[in-house]
């Protein structure tokens, strides 16, 4: 590696078999503020400021007692509930592993299978009044299939948080740019009393993500 540019950027000299993409990349992880800030902080990944910025525009976390971490890997978001709420019960799930993570229940396994639910709940001791989805589908490199396929599992999980929220309960899920589509949203506003979309200042620029916040959970009488 080596320092150049304007500000002390660091660049980071051709190696062989590295591709430009990945020369790109790892001089992008080296200069990112908040690379550098979660590795100085303990936090896995940088993530786990998008939540930090959620919560301080939403107050997601605040009284939360009973939180469900779907698509987990590698923890940043779970590491920021335990220090926002330590007293909070936090169950995580993915299909990679995940390293231990003091206080949170991590399942290894697919939220689409059937056990997962029922598996989720019971090792939280009740319903959550939180449910964080930061779940996204293996990218295929076309962009519409790429957004259907995530699409999906915002949807899966959505059904999930109106399937096991408390009332008053909080869902949180990132999706694709533009925002969940028109009939996600109208299944949302029909089971919270307020849904915004939101970008934070964590989300690169140049990512598509954006994060939907549904809140004030009406209970399944909304159904």
């Amino acid at each position: 590696m080596s320092r150049g540019g304007s500000g002390g950027r660091t660049r980071v000299k051709t190696a062989r078999g590295r591709t430009a993409a990945s020369q790109r990349w790892l001089e992008r992880q080296l200069n990112d503020p908040y690379v550098r800030r979660a590795k100085a902080e303990g936090y896995r990944s940088r993530a786990a400021y998008k939540l930090t910025e959620l919560d301080e525009r939403f107050a997601i976390l605040k009284g939360a007692r009973r939180v469900v971490d779907l698509g987990i890997a590698p923890g940043g978001w779970a590491q920021v509930v335990r220090r926002q709420v330590p007293a909070a019960r936090v169950v995580g799930i993915d299909l990679l592993p995940v390293d231990p993570i003091d206080g949170v229940t991590i399942f290894q396994m697919d939220f689409l299978d059937d056990a997962a639910p029922a598996a989720l709940i019971e090792a939280l001791g009740g319903a959550p009044d939180l449910v964080l989805s930061d779940m996204a589908a293996n990218t295929v490199g076309h962009p519409q299939t790429d957004a259907l396929r995530t699409m999906a599992l915002v949807e899966t999980a959505l059904a999930f948080a109106v399937d096991v929220l408390v009332p008053g309960g909080t869902f949180v899920a990132k999706v694709f740019a533009g925002g969940a589509d028109s009939t996600l949203v109208a299944e949302m506003k029909r089971n919270f009393t307020s849904v915004k979309h939101a970008k934070p200042p964590a989300s690169r620029k140049g990512s598509v993500e954006w994060f939907v916040v549904a809140q004030g959970f009406k209970g399944r009488s909304a159904e």
